[in-house]
């Protein structure tokens, strides 16, 4: 496989996680803010913005601190790079340029999906938001079951492996924000604002009947810390995320014969997430764990790019 059809279908992984991780922020925001019992208002929307690591640029376009705009400027804001839409047009630039190496169902997902904000530059009310970035998730779960589908070859893997580097990083950024910013100045730890805000980040991680089902002693923000860390069996814990990467990697290595730094590193990560308990991180410091997890894992994106000579 050429190296620039490698670096297509991992972008396309990694552009087509992102967009999905988008929606499901600005949903579980869009129901802290408007269906919380108390309603976090510019605190849940400043939160959004940090998470995504936009605050900057979004103060740079002018906007205040509202569901509107800051849903405007995540979503359909074609002069913000980082927008659903932008990812989703890099997409589907990813995709037309390796056309061959994608199925039929494949490519129609990433159609469909950048066709949902086709002439739209407007997003609307809380009901019309979440409808938005319900179409936007129905799509890129269809992206990702048609790749489930797809020959057990390079181009799956390369897909599969931009969407675990993502993934990992996506849900370091959450639990990073949360665990320092979220929660209002005079809320009690425990408390009704403080509840509802760990519910929303295992809603963004699709996690909330997976922690049911795991911990039976109620929500306390050490479980949902465990989960997102150290579970191999959810999807998006930074763990399994670490292990898929794994996995795909060795795949990689056995069909391309290219061995080197990406491996090494990875399966050094694994096995250090492996030894993780949550309650030592947490005594020796969340956020500098994630804040070392998150430039980890970006120095393991520019280990694949050189392995596989992506330029």
């Amino acid at each position: 496989m050429l190296s620039r059809t490698a670096s297509s279908l991992y972008w396309l992984g990694r552009y087509i996680e992102r967009a999905d991780f988008f929606a499901r922020l600005i949903e579980a925001t869009v129901r802290l803010d408007v269906m919380s019992s108390r309603p976090a208002g510019e605190v849940a929307w400043s939160s959004a913005l940090a998470v995504t690591e936009t605050e900057v640029d979004f103060a740079a376009h002018g906007g205040t601190l509202t569901q509107t705009d800051v849903v405007r400027f995540l979503t359909v804001d074609t002069s913000h790079p980082g927008s659903v839409i932008r990812c989703l047009d890099r997409a589907r630039n990813n995709a037309k340029a390796v056309r061959t190496a994608l199925s039929r169902e494949a490519w129609t997902a990433i159609n469909r999906a950048w066709l949902v904000f086709e002439s739209r530059s407007q997003v609307g009310d809380a009901a019309q938001t979440l409808r938005l970035v319900e179409s936007v998730k129905n799509e890129t779960r269809g992206f990702e079951g048609a790749v489930h589908q797809m020959l057990r070859n390079q181009s799956h893997w390369f897909i599969r492996l931009g969407q675990a580097v993502e993934r990992a990083d996506n849900t370091a950024r959450l639990l990073d924000v949360k665990y320092h910013i979220l929660l209002p100045e005079g809320e009690a730890v425990g408390g009704i604002v403080d509840r509802d805000q760990w519910t929303t980040i295992l809603q963004v991680v699709s996690a909330v009947t997976a922690y049911r089902w795991l911990y039976s002693d109620g929500l306390t923000p050490a479980n949902v810390i465990d989960l997102l860390i150290a579970s191999h069996d959810l999807p998006r814990s930074l763990t399994a995320s670490a292990d898929t990467t794994v996995e795909l990697l060795g795949l990689l290595a056995e069909r391309t014969g290219s061995h080197g730094e990406a491996d090494r590193m990875a399966r050094m990560r694994a096995a250090r997430l492996g030894r993780t308990r949550s309650g030592e991180v947490i005594a020796s410091g969340l956020h500098q764990y994630l804040q070392a997890f998150i430039r980890e894992n970006g120095q393991l994106h520019e280990a694949i790019g050189r392995q596989f000579r992506f330029g």
